[in-house]
């Protein structure tokens, strides 16, 4: 068992628009960092969490990182031998629709795999991060932990058994990531959404999510664009989001693919093929929230197909 071993996860964008609950893809940045080290008293053990404002607990059975490292040694049968203790340091928002609970939880479980001479494939290390999503928002979905562990785009295609399919990313893909700084808790989010959707509204948005799948493989952006809208979940959800739709108009404006929603929001995010458009839509995005007294973080990144790395 190595002694000490340091992890990136990535942030992620969940739904990749259209795709509600099975379709995200993780980026460059941000991301989340673990340090974990091998201490001699058996356990799980948090020994200090930087960038959360103090909102997460050190308690390790409350916190995701700590509680599914606990899971993961006790279905290996070696929670009485082995001792850890961890450190998280968050390098992106808590709350902002960039899958934060999912790259900490990610980070923490590639952490301990690592440190325990990787034991499980990726496939296997799935199901625990699930776990740490339904112990973060009280429902086990892997839209942002499979493309956080795996990298690249993946397709949630079953929950029941948890089947996840991993899609190419073409390689021109660039999102223009914004998170304005309003509180959108992704619990208030899921009870906006109806329960019952008219079928035209529902065959609208198959045909968008088959199509933005075809482009995907195809590397065809005009697909890709005419694919990325969402007629579901984005009218609801929207409401929550301060200047959604004069957003929308300036990243359209400038020559965006698509652009929607980052998971439960607030984050909002623009798909083009070029990072001087990707970073030219973000700069105009941020200046227009901050005309209107809202401050924001702002990331441009191609599609990160590594997922979580060690890094030296």
């Amino acid at each position: 068992m190595l002694p000490e071993v340091r992890v990136f996860a990535p942030a992620t964008v969940a739904n990749m628009i259209c795709g509600f609950d099975i379709l995200g893809f993780a980026v460059e940045q941000p991301g989340d960092e673990v340090i974990m080290r091998r201490k001699q008293q058996p356990g799980v053990t948090i020994k200090e969490i930087t960038g959360d404002d103090g909102r997460l607990p050190l308690e390790p059975s409350k916190n995701t990182v700590s509680a599914c490292v606990q899971y993961l040694l006790q279905a290996l049968n070696i929670a009485s031998k082995v001792g850890v203790e961890i450190e998280l340091h968050k390098h992106m928002p808590i709350g902002s629709g960039l899958g934060s609970s999912a790259a900490s939880t990610v980070a923490g479980l590639f952490a301990i795999n690592v440190m325990l001479g990787n034991p499980l494939t990726k496939e296997e290390l799935l199901p625990f991060c699930v776990e740490g999503e339904r112990l973060a928002c009280g429902t086990g979905h892997a839209d942002n932990v499979a493309p956080a562990l795996y990298g690249g785009i993946t397709l949630i295609r079953g929950n029941e058994p948890l089947d996840v399919v991993s899609i190419p990313s073409p390689k021109e893909l660039v999102a223009a990531v914004v998170f304005p700084q309003v509180d959108v808790p992704t619990r208030d989010a899921r009870q906006l959404i109806k329960d019952k959707v008219l079928l035209k509204d529902a065959v609208t948005q198959w045909g968008n999510i088959a199509g933005l799948v075809a482009a995907l493989f195809k590397e065809d952006y005009d697909l890709i664009s005419r694919s990325m809208k969402d007629i579901l979940i984005e009218p609801t959800r929207a409401i929550l989001i301060p200047q959604f739709y004069e957003m929308k108009e300036i990243a359209l404006k400038h020559g965006a693919l698509s652009f929607g929603i980052s998971g439960s929001g607030p984050s909002v995010v623009a798909m083009t093929r070029d990072e001087q458009i990707a970073q030219k839509i973000a700069d105009s995005i941020q200046a227009h929230l901050k005309e209107n007294e809202i401050e924001s973080f702002g990331y441009v990144s191609k599609v990160n197909i590594e997922g979580p790395r060690v890094l030296n």
